[in-house]
């Protein structure tokens, strides 16, 4: 997978687990490493200080916590990965079926 697709993966499940709970980087690092990601600790850090400076979450010392423009982000986010997947997780339509 292209590195700037997983990176926005990432981003993605790191809005949706803090929308649950607060985070932390060695919380975040387990759960991104339980779906098949190859992250280290500096990626898992640097992509919530990422989403720390988009103001998407808000930095409490160690935990990280989601704030109004990141739960908007998301909900905006899960509409579209609905359309996406609608589109892309159903059978295409074969050229004889066109």
């Amino acid at each position: 997978m292209r590195a700037d697709v997983q990176n926005l993966f990432i981003g993605i499940h790191m809005l949706y687990f803090a929308h649950e709970r607060k985070l932390t980087v060695s919380d975040m690092q387990t759960e991104l490493e339980g779906y098949g990601y190859r992250v280290g600790e500096r990626e898992v850090k640097q992509e919530l200080e990422r989403l720390t400076q988009e103001n998407y979450l808000t930095a409490h010392g160690d935990e990280y916590s989601i704030t109004g423009t990141g739960i908007e982000a998301f909900k905006a986010i899960h509409a579209k990965l609905q359309v996406l997947c609608s589109e892309v997780l159903t059978p295409a339509q074969t050229a004889a079926s066109r």
